[in-house]
């Protein structure tokens, strides 16, 4: 089943089951259209639209959130692509983050990999209720591609029913890498979900954030020639020195180290650099084991 209500159990109870948003597709391929010329990639609006004054989607705290912040903007698409264990914990924040700021996000989870105790556990770290938290997103997820395609085509009337701060879409086409889908079917759908986002974003006006496994955009055919316009591009990549982002528009790049708090870095005291380097404020998950004195 999907999920149509807001995810709104406080910590620790059970979640609901999900209700639906929109009502299954029949079992039937959209029909394909002729394939438009490739644009240069990404593809990008001339003028990006001001931001609107209802306030920022994240707080100014921790560092992490303005640099986010500014790879957003309304009706444009910004995609985060690189290895899951990098992209969902940051994901998980940028949901706490929203709570903070009392901002409202509409989520279809493709990947079924939602953890609400966790993201309420967050935005407790950050001051906010975990009810608070989870009441705050609206989730929707499928089990087949069908499902998918029936929850994207009513996310419209789904926003403006309940309009976001900030629409997401977690890993999309996890679904569509079932071998059971017939390659064509495949990529008639999810050229489909490219072409609905367009009009979604134009109407609803508000940031679109599409999260993407290891195979970046090629695992969403559509996606760079037919789909929305984009605002930036965020590459993650974990490493022996930390957690890298970098942003394609301007280049920016950002890198977490852990430091203990009040521990300075290096960066401080050298020359002006591309890269930003921020402490991960993240708080350390729980051992299973207590120290004990003696």
């Amino acid at each position: 089943m999907f999920d149509g209500s807001p995810v709104a159990p406080a910590v620790p109870m059970e979640v609901p089951e999900p209700e639906p948003w929109a009502p299954f597709l029949p079992e039937s391929v959209p029909p394909a259209v002729p394939r438009l010329p490739r644009l240069p990639f990404p593809r990008r609006a001339r003028a990006r639209p001001r931001r609107r004054s209802a306030g920022p989607l994240l707080p100014a705290a921790p560092a992490l959130f303005p640099w986010l912040d500014r790879r957003f903007a309304p009706g444009e698409l910004t995609l985060w692509t690189g290895p899951r264990a990098a992209v969902e914990p940051i994901l998980e924040l940028l949901y706490a983050g929203s709570a903070v700021v009392r901002g409202r996000i509409s989520l279809l989870e493709g990947a079924n990999r939602f953890h609400p105790y966790r993201i309420g556990e967050l935005g407790r770290s950050l001051g906010v209720d975990a009810r608070r938290t989870l009441e705050g997103i609206r989730l929707a997820r499928a089990f087949t591609v069908y499902q998918m395609v029936a929850l994207v085509d009513g996310w419209e009337a789904e926003a403006r029913r309940h309009p976001p701060t900030l629409l997401v879409g977690h890993d999309l086409p996890a679904l569509f890498a079932d071998p059971e889908v017939p390659a064509e079917e495949r990529l008639a759908l999810l050229r489909h979900l490219a072409r609905t986002l367009v009009p979604l974003i134009d109407r609803v006006r508000v940031p679109l954030l599409l999260t993407l496994g290891p195979g970046g955009i090629a695992t969403f055919p559509g996606l760079a020639e037919e789909g929305p316009r984009w605002a930036d591009v965020v590459t993650f990549e974990r490493g022996p020195s930390g957690l890298r982002l970098r942003a394609l528009r301007d280049d920016a790049r950002l890198t977490f180290v852990a430091r203990p708090s009040g521990q300075r870095g290096l960066e401080e005291f050298g020359g002006v650099s591309a890269e930003e380097v921020i402490a991960w404020d993240v708080p350390p998950r729980p051992t299973g084991r207590r120290s004990r004195s003696g």
